[in-house]
């Protein structure tokens, strides 16, 4: 009973992270998309590969979650499920409508929710959440918007002294390729490593492993599969909110966001922030597409914004009574 029990919590965590791919695939390839550097085929194949390989960077991630959000003693097999099918109904519903929320801080609130449900206000780790959730939820776009801005202006600047703008125009295009696929590594490296923790944690509370922050390596191969095969599955609907939305990119534009966002997420998951991928893109096309004639369309932004305020809490009530009705029936 307890191994079918362990699979079912696994098989779960697994659909999260294949939703987590096709969910936040738009977060990589739109601007790739907008700027026809590559076509969505083209993007998405190369997304899914270097999401693949960046789920085998660094665990840093992984233990800020396993070990610092939550009370250990209050991680039980019910917490995990009602976290996992309350951040795969926030997913559902945010790409049903084509709003790019946040599958981390979804997975991060229902994980704080079910805990309170099971424990009460103590469980959780406030300074923690705090520290590497809420503050790099309110910086990380701003730092994205400024410094994508930044790259933009510079490479603008060099377009403009170049003679030959169209043939700058396409070495840019060629550049973002390589934009892409650090954006998809840094994706890789940061989301994978938030649902391989929720597998650690399982397999430490049925007494598999003794430390959650060691990550055996079947765990990061099968959750860097599933992001891979999520990727490939698409997201249109958010591609398409983020790719002509937002702001219509140029190819300056598209590297600049890219370069900026896949940075940013890079160095978070250096330093074990669980940062969100959507915010960070999003903050950085708004800064490259806040330059020149481009423009940004800001009552989409006003959406996003309300849905990215709307995801923590949202998702910890929305656990909070998953967690009570699994109670009711199983506990």
């Amino acid at each position: 009973m307890e191994f079918l029990l362990l699979a079912v919590i696994i098989f779960i965590a697994l659909l999260f992270v294949f939703i987590n791919g096709f969910h936040d695939t738009a977060n990589v390839v739109a601007t790739t998309i907008a700027t026809r550097s590559l076509s969505p085929y083209q993007a998405i194949t190369l997304a899914a590969v270097f999401n693949f390989i960046g789920a085998f960077f660094g665990t840093g991630v992984a233990a800020t979650i396993s070990q610092g959000l939550l009370d250990a003693s209050m991680v039980t097999h019910l917490v995990l499920i009602s976290a996992l099918l309350a951040a795969i109904i926030w997913n559902l519903i945010t790409w049903m409508f084509g709003i790019p929320s946040s599958s981390s801080h979804a997975l991060i609130g229902a994980l704080a929710g079910a805990g309170i449900a099971t424990g009460g206000v103590h469980a959780v780790n406030y300074t923690t959440l705090v520290d590497k959730v809420i503050l790099p939820m309110v910086l990380s776009p701003i730092i994205a918007f400024v410094l994508s801005l930044i790259i933009v202006l510079v490479v603008m600047h060099t377009l403009q002294n170049n003679a030959r703008p169209r043939k700058a125009n396409n070495f840019i295009r060629e550049l973002q390729v390589l934009s892409t696929s650090l954006l998809s590594f840094s994706h890789g490296s940061n989301d994978a490593q938030k649902n391989m923790s929720i597998i650690v944690m399982a397999l430490f509370s049925f007494g598999l492993v003794s430390n959650v922050t060691h990550i055996p390596f079947w765990v990061t191969a099968v959750c860097g599969v599933a992001m891979a095969a999520g990727t490939l599955s698409g997201g249109m609907k958010i591609i398409k909110t983020l790719s002509t939305r937002v702001a219509k990119l140029r190819p300056a534009n598209g590297f600049a966001a890219e370069l900026s966002s896949g940075a940013l997420i890079f160095a978070a998951s250096h330093f074990g922030l669980p940062v969100s991928t959507t915010q960070a893109v999003s903050g950085s096309i708004m800064g490259a597409g806040s330059t020149g004639n481009v423009g940004v369309n800001w009552s989409v932004v006003r959406q996003m914004v309300t849905a990215w305020t709307l995801t923590l809490p949202s998702c910890m009530l929305l656990s909070a009574g998953v967690y009570k009705l699994l109670h009711l029936f199983f506990g």
